[in-house]
């Protein structure tokens, strides 16, 4: 058994090699102004080129529009395209098509009805992030440090690969496969020493946690 570990709102090229170096699959750059993880698409084609095929490398947006998509997605080539906004299945898969990249749909949950929202999205997105919903009037839509119930997840059949996301850090993040059953997880505030500054250490931490943490599910379920 093995789980999918995503880093995203990476930055700098220390931070690239370090979740690399800890053995990332994925790796996540933001492009939207008010992230304090935002940056240009000069920075980001320099971070993707250095990390190369080493991870699948994804382009996280929040309701952009096609110009600026068709730009970022010939400049950048992600593996994947992160949509973080209100994006409805028919934008999803109009992306999809138009542009030829997988895409990741997130979503906010707060309790278990937000989980059918799911369901719209299987022939739209490749994979599914299920996130926190964000408080009331939050700057944000995600990367807001905030967890949910866990177990919500437990069981529940999405219809397409999943990751979870949230609240996540090396000290929960064991727990959080154990309760929700998640194929992979997703983090990108848990491993800050402060909004949008990536540290190394904590980022190495989070990779073994999760690594020991699902070798333990696996061992118990």
């Amino acid at each position: 058994m093995s789980v999918l570990v995503k880093i995203c709102g990476l930055s700098t090229p220390r931070a690239v090699d370090a979740a690399l170096s800890a053995g990332a699959d994925m790796i996540g750059v933001v492009h939207f102004e008010r992230s304090p993880r935002h940056v240009s698409l000069d920075l980001a084609r320099k971070l993707f080129a250095r990390a190369g095929t080493r991870a699948a490398r994804t382009l996280l947006t929040v309701d952009a529009g096609d110009a600026f998509l068709a730009d970022a997605l010939s400049l950048l080539r992600p593996d994947f395209l992160q949509l973080h906004g209100r994006e409805p299945p028919e934008r999803a898969a109009a992306l999809r098509a138009a542009f030829d990249v997988k895409i990741i749909k997130a979503l906010p949950v707060e309790d278990a009805a937000d989980l059918s929202a799911a369901n719209a999205y299987a022939e739209a997105a490749d994979m599914l992030l299920f996130d926190a919903r964000p408080p009331r009037g939050a700057a944000l839509p995600g990367g807001n440090g905030r967890s949910f119930d866990w177990r919500l997840l437990r069981g529940f059949a999405a219809p397409a690969p999943w990751l979870l996301a949230g609240g996540l850090d090396a000290g929960n993040v064991a727990e959080a496969l154990a309760a929700s059953g998640a194929p992979g997880v997703d983090v990108s505030s848990g491993v800050e020493s402060a909004p949008g500054v990536k540290d190394e250490a904590k980022i190495a931490a989070f990779l073994r946690a999760a690594r020991a943490g699902v070798s333990r599910v696996g061992e118990t379920g």
